[in-house]
């Protein structure tokens, strides 16, 4: 300015004794210091509430996941009790069939006495045998009873064979079979905790949410809830991630980039309508950044 207006309207090289000059100077100065006073207000301004909203999302959306743990609870409760359930399913299914088996092979070995007895009767008819019909009649008996008591006796050897494996399956987890009731309570007695755990956290967030919202102008408050409510995923402030909206993942242009990052305005996504942010790294993280390079 003071190398342009001298050679222009030749003037002396002190043009700022001239008072119209200093007029016009004096208003460019004017300009220079109500535009930058205007743009720092307005980002005192804005910067306060986007930033109220960020965080407001950011406790909308762990208070969902919470939500969620709390409302699908019962049902993870009576996903864990079922899979104990199977657990002592297989084991009392074991143990079913080791006494099946011991109650067979008890089934056997008595009709194994009774042959033995309907076996001594017939021998005894045998010896006492007065004719020809009496005595076959008597070694048919003999011969049919000795092949049925070595068919329960073949049997009762399979029936111990199959008690044996299963003895062996039961002393191979009985380590399991001793710890199944430990675990269990064990394991609900830290489902509780941790739904204890989730509850407060809820409690909390809830209760933060509260203040955080009412400090937000009613109009900005009213058009968050309509967005929040408009959306399935509860979202109504998303984050740019990569240049794009994390919510449609509609990719942003670049200029469009530049005013979400100035947090200067509100932007919305052109695709969903979402409030845009980016997010800003702490002055930690700044520093360390700058002291690396």
């Amino acid at each position: 300015m003071r190398m342009i207006l001298p050679s222009i309207f030749g003037f002396s090289r002190n043009f700022e004794a001239y008072p119209a000059i200093r007029f016009v100077l004096r208003l460019f100065r004017i300009k220079l210091n109500i535009g930058s006073f205007f743009s720092q207000e307005i980002f005192n301004t804005v910067r306060p509430e986007l930033e109220k909203l960020i965080d407001l999302q950011k406790t909308d959306t762990n208070i969902r996941r919470l939500k969620n743990s709390v409302d699908t609870a019962e049902q993870r409760r009576a996903e864990i009790e079922q899979e104990f359930e199977q657990h002592a399913f297989s084991i009392r299914e074991i143990q079913n069939r080791r006494d099946t088996l011991t109650a067979e092979r008890g089934e056997l070995e008595q009709s194994v006495s009774e042959y033995k007895t309907y076996l001594e009767r017939a021998d005894r008819n045998l010896k006492h045998s007065q004719n020809q019909k009496e005595y076959e009649t008597a070694m048919r008996e003999i011969d049919s009873f000795q092949r049925q008591i070595a068919t329960f006796e073949n049997q009762i050897v399979e029936k111990m064979t199959a008690s044996e494996a299963v003895e062996k399956e039961l002393t191979d987890r009985a380590e399991e079979i001793d710890s199944l009731d430990a675990k269990r309570e064990e394991t609900f007695a830290s489902f509780d905790a941790e739904l204890k755990t989730i509850k407060k956290e809820l409690n909390a967030e809830t209760a933060k949410r509260g203040k955080v919202f009412e400090t937000l102008p009613a109009q900005l408050a009213s058009v968050y809830n309509r967005m929040a409510q408009r959306s399935r995923d509860g979202i109504a402030v998303a984050e740019v991630i990569n240049g794009s909206c994390s919510a449609c993942y509609m990719a942003l242009r670049p200029q469009m980039q530049v005013q979400v990052k100035r947090m200067d305005s509100i932007v919305t996504c052109e695709s969903c309508t979402r409030i845009l942010y980016i997010n800003q790294p702490e002055p930690e993280q700044k520093t360390e950044a700058t002291s690396a390079s």
